[in-house]
């Protein structure tokens, strides 16, 4: 019988679609890469296929993920960047020997080494984060409107001004919220909302 996982959120930024494996933060949180077989399902979505993975692999994709998501909830809300998680994300990078190279399609894709390949990946993960928490990428790190969410998303909207990590899901649920608590105060008679 194979396991049924939760589906995973994919967005155009690979860092910040990376946090989103873990969603609902705030709420009951949804573990979207919780074996290694997961993680390499995802990573081949994002073009860093991998064969296999192990536990400790994994684990180091969590904390991988948990700096990134502290690092860039910490430059969305202004303050301080946790020096730990900085670390974690500057030593990823620098672990990771990605090749980058250009197809015939003139479309980027990452050589991998064979004995190396998820740590490879996550170094791409954690360069791609450093774009962003940085600064040198066109956009704003924010977190989603949604009070049980709270993912970090990168905005590259024109106005940046996007309020949801993905309207799909955050930004239909609230709106969805909203115009329910509309319907019932417009059906509940007047004398019961002036008692």
């Amino acid at each position: 019988m194979t396991a049924l996982f939760p589906d995973f959120r994919l967005g155009a930024v690979l860092a910040t679609s990376f946090t989103g494996t873990l969603s609902e933060r705030c709420g009951t949180p949804v573990e979207r890469i919780p074996t290694p077989a997961r993680l390499v399902d995802w990573l081949d979505i994002y073009g860093l296929t991998v064969e296999t993975c192990t536990q400790a692999q994994l684990e180091l994709a969590w904390q991988l993920r948990e700096s990134i998501h502290a690092t860039a909830t910490a430059v969305a809300v202004g303050g301080a960047l946790p020096s730990s998680a900085v670390e974690v994300i500057n030593d990823r990078s620098a672990r990771g020997r990605a090749t980058a190279e250009l197809t015939a399609d003139g479309d980027l894709r990452w050589r991998l080494r064979s004995d190396t390949a998820v740590e490879d990946a996550l170094g791409v993960i954690a360069a791609d984060a450093i774009g962003i928490l940085s600064g040198t990428r066109d956009g704003r790190l924010a977190l989603c409107a949604s009070p049980t969410c709270r993912a970090a998303f990168f905005d590259t909207s024109r106005s940046r001004s996007r309020r949801w990590c993905d309207m799909s899901t955050c930004g239909n649920r609230e709106k969805k919220a909203r115009f329910n608590a509309q319907q019932r105060k417009r059906d509940t008679p007047a004398r019961q909302r002036n008692v």
